[in-house]
This record gives C-alpha cells, sequence and structure tokens, in this order.
C-alpha cells in the first residue's frame, strides 16, 4: 500500500529539511507520495523548495505553491485533492512531531486492517515538552467537548496526526482555510458513523511562539464555534 505524506508549509525555512529528511526515512518498506503544499511562505522555504526537491529511492515529491497565503486549512485542501496513495497522513512542516510514530498508526490501517481512522494523542504518556497550561486546557476541553457532541472518547482532536484511507478522504468535503479543518475533518469522520477509528500515543516535540509556533488563542475561539456549527 501506498503512504501519502500531506505537508502544509507556511514560513518553515529552518525546519523543512530535517523534517523532509525525517519523513522519507520513516516506514523505509512503504512507499511513500510526499506532497507539500508552501502556503505562499516569505522567510525562503518557496525558494528552498525550488531549489532542492527530486525524488528517491521510496518516495515520491510533490510541491503545490499557493500564489497568497490561505491559511493551513487551504494547504491541507490542496495536498489532500493531490494525494493518490492507499493510506494518508497530515504532517506539518516543523519539527513538533516525529514521523517514526508512524509505526503503530499504520499498522492499524495497512497490517492489521482494523482501522479506518487513526489519530495520534500527546496525551498517552510519550515524550512530551511541557509548555503552556493555557493550551493544555485548551485542548482537553476542546476535545471533551467534541466527544459530548459527537460521541467520540478522543482525547487529541485537535493533534496534527490524523491518518486514514483514501476512502475516507473521498468521503470528506473540506471547506474550512483556517486551523478549523481539524475540529470539520473529526466532525465528518464522526458523523459518517461508519468509519472504524482509533487513537494511538505519539511524541510532542512543541515550539514556543518565538521559535516559530502559530496557533493563537483566536483559534481556540474559533474552534468552540466550529465545534457547534460543524455538529448542527
Amino acid at each position: 500500500m501506498r503512504l501519502s505524506v500531506v505537508i502544509p508549509a507556511y514560513n518553515e525555512r529552518a525546519t523543512i529539511a530535517r523534517l523532509l529528511q525525517l519523513v522519507t526515512r520513516a516506514l523505509p518498506d512503504v512507499s511513500k507520495e510526499i506532497i507539500v503544499v508552501d502556503d505562499c511562505s516569505t522567510d525562503g522555504t518557496r525558494e528552498w523548495l525550488q531549489a532542492n526537491i527530486g525524488n528517491g529511492p521510496g518516495f515520491e515529491m510533490k510541491v503545490i505553491y499557493h500564489e497568497r497565503n490561505r491559511g493551513k486549512g487551504a494547504a491541507v485542501r490542496s495536498a489532500l485533492a493531490a494525494a493518490t496513495g492507499d493510506v494518508i497522513v497530515i504532517q506539518d512542516a516543523d519539527l513538533e512531531y516525529d514521523p517514526n510514530d508512524w509505526a503503530e498508526m499504520y499498522a492499524l490501517i495497512a497490517v492489521r486492517k482494523i482501522a479506518d481512522v487513526v489519530y495520534g494523542s500527546r496525551f498517552y504518556g510519550r515524550p512530551h515538552r511541557s509548555l503552556y497550561f493555557h493550551h493544555y486546557i485548551a485542548n482537553r476541553l476542546i476535545s471533551f467537548l467534541f466527544n459530548v457532541l459527537y460521541n467520540q472518547t478522543l482525547t487529541d482532536v485537535e493533534v496534527c496526526y490524523k491518518m486514514f484511507t483514501r476512502e475516507v478522504r473521498d468521503s470528506l468535503r473540506l471547506t474550512c482555510n483556517d486551523f478549523g479543518f481539524e475540529i470539520q475533518i473529526s466532525a465528518q469522520v464522526s458523523l459518517a458513523r461508519q468509519w472504524r477509528i482509533y487513537e494511538t500515543g505519539i511524541s510532542y516535540y512543541g515550539r514556543e511562539y518565538q521559535e516559530g509556533k502559530k496557533i493563537r488563542w483566536q483559534d481556540g475561539v474559533k474552534a468552540l464555534w466550529y465545534l457547534v456549527r460543524f455538529r448542527f
């Protein structure tokens, strides 16, 4: 089975090279299609991609360039539309997440074939950088309210790592351009009531704002609105 790796990127010049090294080395026995969407970066990310991207043994690279900054959700939608793999995973362009954690997620879908969707969770005891208490509380609150509204038991709805089959991808009708796509994907997957959803522990090497972290408190407030909007 082929794995499509969806990578939205915006101003990640400091991390994109190392991240792509980790991505290409993860799951070495699995054929990979790596799709990077540059969301009109201004820090040299775009120029680095144009100069350095190429294919290699076991993987194919594709780069999509947005002509204006449209948001993470829009970048993910562009990449999902271009994905041709049997299994798809979303990967941030920073180094907060470790592609080695895909192994357990991929096994549930492609090897054991007991899952259609697998969420990573930063709250299962794996290495997790201690950062902002208010981020922790916000993530917990959003996940709790999501579970109440959508009858789920997920611990980390806002996590980047979501892996799913191409059939799940084909069922999605995403419209969000911002971080709200995280809620929209989860809402559509849950409301379909036909997909087998699993969750596994992952590591989290979070960044501080001065290191490039982009999500803001306003995104948390929007997430609360999206919880209700996509449910009703």
